[in-house]
C-alpha cells in the first residue's frame, strides 16, 4: 500500500487490488458497462443547461438518497458483482460502505472538473474507497482555495491503472480538491467505483441490518465540466 500524506491529505494507492482478489477486470467492465441504468443528467451551470461529461449510476441501500444541482439521483439496486466488491473491501479495510457511485468515462475526452466530495448526505468522517476499471488515467488533487491547512502545498497526481485501488480519508475532502482531466489523445473507456458512506438516519438504519464484519468551484460546475481544465499535456 502506497501512502500519499500532505497537511490534511491522506491517499492510501493499492496498484493491482483487484487482480490480487482474483477478479476479471475486463469481464468485469463489460458486465457493468452492459448490466447498469447508465445516465447522463443534466445540471444548470449559471442559468445554462449542460450534459455531465460523463454517465453515471448511483447504487445504494435502501434510504440513502443523493442530491447535486438540486437532481436526486435515481438509486440502483446492488447487483451480485458490486455487493461482492463491497463485502471485499469491508472485510479487508474494515471500513462500512452503502452506497456507490459509478462514473463511465467513455474516452478521454470525458473528464470530470475540480471538486471535492463533500456533500451534507455524504458521512464526512469515512473514507471513500475508489476502484479503477480500463484504461489508466490521472487524478489530481490540488489545496482547496484559501484552506489554512493546506495552503502552499504542491498539487499531487496519481495514476489510476485498471484494477487500482485509491482510499481518500479524511479530512482530505475538508482540505483538498481533486479531478479527472481530459486526455483527448486517449480513446479507451474507464469506470470507476466510489464505495461511500451516506450518513442520514434512514440509511444508517438501514446499515445495521446487515451482519457484522469479520470549492474554487461548486460540485455542480464541477460534475458539468464548467471549471478550468488542469493542464492536459501530461
Amino acid at each position: 500500500m502506497i501512502r500519499v500524506e500532505r497537511p490534511g491529505l491522506r491517499l492510501r494507492h493499492q496498484p493491482g487490488w483487484l487482480q490480487e482478489q482474483g477478479i476479471d477486470t475486463l469481464a468485469l467492465r463489460h458486465q457493468l458497462a452492459e448490466a447498469l441504468p447508465w445516465q447522463q443528467p443534466e445540471v444548470i451551470v449559471y442559468g445554462k443547461r449542460h450534459r455531465t461529461p460523463r454517465l453515471t449510476c448511483w447504487v445504494a441501500d435502501p434510504g440513502c438518497t443523493y442530491r447535486y444541482s438540486g437532481l436526486s439521483q435515481s438509486v440502483t439496486a446492488w447487483t451480485p458483482e458490486l455487493g461482492d466488491l463491497r463485502d471485499r473491501l469491508e472485510q479487508q479495510l474494515g471500513l462500512r460502505f452503502n452506497s456507490l457511485l459509478l462514473n463511465r468515462y467513455r474516452t478521454g475526452a470525458d473528464r470530470m472538473g475540480w471538486h471535492a466530495d463533500d456533500e451534507p448526505e455524504l458521512d464526512d468522517q469515512a473514507s471513500i474507497a475508489s476502484l479503477s476499471l480500463g484504461i489508466s488515467r490521472t487524478l489530481r488533487f490540488r489545496p482547496r482555495p484559501g484552506d489554512p491547512i493546506a495552503h502552499g502545498e504542491s498539487a499531487v497526481a496519481i495514476d489510476l491503472a485498471d484494477g487500482d485501488l485509491l482510499l481518500m480519508d479524511p479530512p482530505s475532502q475538508r482540505h483538498w480538491q481533486h479531478a479527472l482531466p481530459q486526455r483527448l489523445r486517449l480513446q479507451g473507456e474507464r469506470i470507476n467505483l466510489t464505495f461511500r458512506r451516506i450518513q442520514p438516519s434512514t440509511a444508517m438504519q438501514s446499515i445495521s441490518t446487515r451482519a457484522p464484519l469479520g470549492r474554487a468551484a461548486t460540485s455542480t460546475q464541477a460534475r458539468a465540466g464548467e471549471t478550468p481544465s488542469p493542464n492536459t499535456s501530461a
